[in-house]
């Protein structure tokens, strides 16, 4: 995971291996569904990795059901492009993605409502979901990341204390600054460094940032698009985190600038129990250290013994409106088998990571299960509202100069600087991008 994670566009994230256009099951022919209806499914999928299991599932699926399934796979970074060439066709997707708030706007119109089908009813969640003003389910996730902090359980029961008593920041903050004051006699500290360099700088200016803006975004109603300013009312929880963090670390503060250290590596050599990362690092870490928990953002909020982890995709699913009847329950029933079918959605879950569906597989990444955990148990999800960012990548730099500033020098000027950086600047990027 990179800086440009929160850079994706409706088409998915940048840097996905090239695909070649492909399809099977291309019968033009009709076929009767699991339900009875007939009709064919033509999914326009834009994840290249999986083409190959789809092709897979949809070969599986006409031999059980007699339902023709094509699957054309977009090359990366041509998903938008295909899909409007594709939609302008006699025999347009019945199935294709529309994962953000800039593709609800774009695409919309051109897909059903999904409330009240049985592929909403699948759902053990509605995080992940794109509605339209009018409050149509536009979309629907089918697979999604995490962040959070990564939590080393055997090194926190070493220094004395239970993760399950971890519940909010002041808990956190009891174990993480008990640990550092004794890292001389444990042998390994609180948090692993947070480098402020391309390498990790994303992890506070786009992963912790988030905080701020989920909660800010939760007292206006929810944002649909990028606001035009932001009021920085939980900086100070912001504050309380990042500090907590840089100053019961494994490194001094004012060596984070120039970078040079490997948070991963610290954190897989059992160096510090606490980490900023996603579940994309579950494999690594969880090799070598086997029994890792990923924790919320605790930062102070009140009723944040109710959070839960930071989730969110651009893995939405939507059904074409202007397909025929028959072809959209035929699709319909595709998804409900894709999301319920023991072996298909096991083969899905390995490749997507955890699908958010009742009758899914398990998954086998810990922290994303953790995430499912804490919905399961009636706690929040922290969307991906730093998503909204404006001018990205200068927003960014001008962040990480001013927090750079305040690492070697931690007074309330430098953090009137910090504050500045995130609220002026978000309203200045947003200015230059809108111009």
């Amino acid at each position: 995971m990179n800086t440009k994670m929160t850079r994706r566009s409706f088409i998915g994230a940048a840097g996905l291996a090239a695909a070649t256009l492909a399809a099977c099951g291309g019968s033009s022919s009709s076929g009767s569904s699991s339900s009875g209806a007939a009709g064919k499914v033509y999914w326009l999928n834009f994840k290249p990795e999986i083409d190959d299991l789809l092709q897979e599932l949809a070969s599986t699926y006409t031999e059980k059901t007699g339902v023709p399934v094509k699957v054309v796979t977009a090359a990366s970074g041509s998903y938008s492009q295909t899909l409007t060439s594709e939609m302008d066709k006699s025999e347009a997707p019945t199935l294709f993605v529309i994962g953000n708030a800039a593709g609800v706007k774009e695409w919309g119109d051109y897909a059903m409502d999904l409330k009240g089908t049985a592929i909403e009813a699948e759902a053990n969640t509605d995080a992940y979901n794109l509605y339209d003003a009018s409050g149509k389910l536009v979309s629907q996730g089918y697979c999604y990341e995490c962040y959070g902090i990564v939590a080393n359980a055997d090194l926190i029961q070493k220094a004395g204390h239970d993760i399950a008593d971890i519940k909010d920041f002041e808990s956190l903050k009891a174990v993480a600054e008990d640990i550092h004051k004794r890292a001389s006699e444990l042998g390994f500290d609180a948090f692993v460094a947070t480098d402020m360099d391309d390498s990790s700088s994303w992890r506070v200016t786009g992963h912790l940032a988030n905080l701020e803006y989920y909660y800010e975004e939760q007292d206006d109603g929810g944002w649909t698009e990028c606001p035009a300013s932001i009021k920085g009312t939980y900086m100070e929880n912001y504050k309380n985190l990042y500090d907590l963090a840089i100053n019961n670390s494994t490194q001094d503060p004012k060596s984070l600038a120039t970078g040079g250290h490997d948070p991963a590596t610290e954190f897989t050599d059992g160096k510090g129990a606490f980490f900023f990362t996603g579940s994309w690092d579950y494999t690594t870490l969880s090799e070598a250290q086997p029994n890792v928990k990923m924790l919320p953002y605790y930062c102070g909020v009140s009723g944040e013994e109710k959070a839960g982890l930071n989730c969110g995709t651009e893995n939405c699913w939507a059904v074409n409106a202007n397909a025929s009847a028959d072809d959209q329950q035929a699709t319909i029933d595709f998804m409900v088998w894709l999301v319920s079918d023991p072996d298909a959605s096991a083969k899905l879950v390995e490749q997507l990571g955890i699908m958010p569906f009742t009758n899914a597989a398990e998954s086998t990444n810990g922290f994303l299960n953790d995430a499912a955990d804490y919905t399961a148990n009636g706690c929040y999800v922290m969307d991906w509202a730093t998503n909204y960012q404006p001018n990205v990548d200068d927003y960014r730099a001008a962040l990480v100069s001013a927090l750079n500033k305040y690492n070697s020098d931690q007074s309330d000027k430098t953090w009137a600087d910090v504050k500045t950086a995130f609220v002026d600047g978000w309203a200045t990027q947003y200015q230059k991008a809108n111009a």
